[in-house]
């Protein structure tokens, strides 16, 4: 029998008992479905890790003051200002590992526009904030440095401060006042959705550096009480960079051996590293129960094939009689499993994808489908209905013709 033969005579005897196919096939179907729906939920969570930290900012650190000591309380970092301009300075010059180093300086302030007023974040800032944290304008420009320069009374607005200021309308141009100062609208920022804790990235206004060291907060002289924004040249130089700046501040700050560190420095790529360990294990772990969904499944592919051995003895003597190898009985068995997991198999897939959209779409979850995961899992349902198949179709084989033709 040729190849060709061997299949065609593998799907009649699938086919003559449909029902029986159908549900030995489901256990592969579900194993599969399983697998692919797991493994998108899993890549999903990890995209949404990878977008949250990528909204922070690239190869970020995050450098804070120092904290204050007042009744033996001590009051957290930032709550004592440590680090001056002097210092930025120094981390722009001295630290090879920095790209960009930014101040980023806060109050909570109310903002007047024309109709409506709205408290939020005011930052003051300088151009390479922007850029470390890849935030671009939607609308309108962004602050240059002939901005700060200038001391120009410009703003840029967050999406949420910009619909609570003027709704549906266009702010460019327009004047908001931020502590009895006007300040130009000249660009409405790009969304960038919420932090890991919560926290509204889009509820800001960003100003310029100087005008707001000289309009909003005229007494904070050299010292910058809030935090300085670091890009470091390539993530696997953050490490380096956070020891170089430690080491800099400290010799800056002319701290003893056994001193204690009067700033912080937060390493993102650790926490975002450690977030994405979390969603790989996810990943792992529901991949492994699909997997074991698919090992079942491929249980029943040899139940079912050693009952239909059982029931066509006779069949396979007579076959044997009329010249059939057991190498060809082998493998017109070992193809009906075949056809059944790779059928499975398929249909499994397209039921996965149908089951991760139903998903995205009903319960607002990120799924990301990936056809090397469907390739994949495919072959491994073919291979378990290789696998299973393979002892039914031995036994087959082996049998005797002349007790098979007995066989009632």
């Amino acid at each position: 029998m040729s190849p060709l033969q061997i299949i065609r005579v593998a799907v009649r005897a699938l086919l003559r008992n449909t029902l029986r196919s159908f549900l030995t096939a489901l256990g592969i179907i579900i194993g599969v479905a399983a697998v692919i729906a797991m493994v998108a939920i899993g890549e999903g969570a990890k995209r949404e890790v990878e977008e949250t930290f990528a909204a922070m900012g690239t190869n970020l650190l995050i450098v804070m003051s120092g904290s204050n000591t007042s009744g033996g309380a001590r009051g957290g970092f930032g709550s004592q200002p440590t680090l001056t301009f002097d210092d930025l300075k120094a981390m722009q010059q001295e630290v090879s590992s920095v790209s960009l180093a930014a101040p980023v300086l806060r109050l909570n302030a109310q903002l007047q526009s024309e109709d409506q007023n709205w408290m939020t974040t005011v930052q003051g800032t300088t151009p390479d904030y922007l850029q470390i944290r890849r935030w671009k304008a939607s609308s309108g420009a962004v602050l240059t440095p002939s901005d700060n320069d200038s001391r120009a009374k410009v703003v840029l607005l967050g999406q949420t401060a910009a619909e609570k200021l003027f709704g549906g309308g266009d702010p460019l141009g327009q004047l908001v006042r931020i502590k009895g100062v006007p300040f130009q609208v000249i660009g409405v920022l790009e969304k960038k959705g919420q932090s890991p804790n919560g926290q509204d990235y889009d509820d800001v206004a960003l100003v310029p550096l100087s005008t707001f060291r000289e309009r909003l907060q005229p007494s904070l002289g050299n010292f910058i009480p809030g935090v300085i924004f670091v890009s470091v040249r390539s993530s696997g130089e953050t490490g380096k960079a956070q020891r170089q700046l430690t080491d800099l501040l400290r010799d800056r700050h002319r701290l003893g051996a056994r001193a204690e560190d009067d700033f912080s420095i937060r390493n993102l790529q650790e926490t975002a590293n450690a977030q994405q360990q979390g969603a790989d294990t996810l990943s792992a772990l529901l991949a492994s129960i699909a997997a074991v969904s698919l090992l079942v499944g491929g249980i029943g592919i040899m139940n079912i094939m050693l009952v239909s051995v059982t029931e066509r003895t006779r069949e396979i003597g007579i076959r044997m009689a009329i010249g059939a190898t057991p190498l060809q009985i082998m493998a017109q068995f070992l193809a009906e499993s075949l056809a059944l997991a790779l059928v499975g198999g398929l249909v499994g897939v397209a039921l996965g994808t149908g089951i991760a959209q139903l998903l995205s779409d009903k319960m607002g979850w990120t799924v990301v489908m990936r056809a090397d995961i469907a390739l994949v899992a495919t072959l491994f349902s073919g291979l378990v209905g290789v696998g299973f198949g393979l002892y039914p179709a031995q036994k087959a084989a082996r049998m005797d013709p002349i007790t098979a033709l007995r066989f009632e």
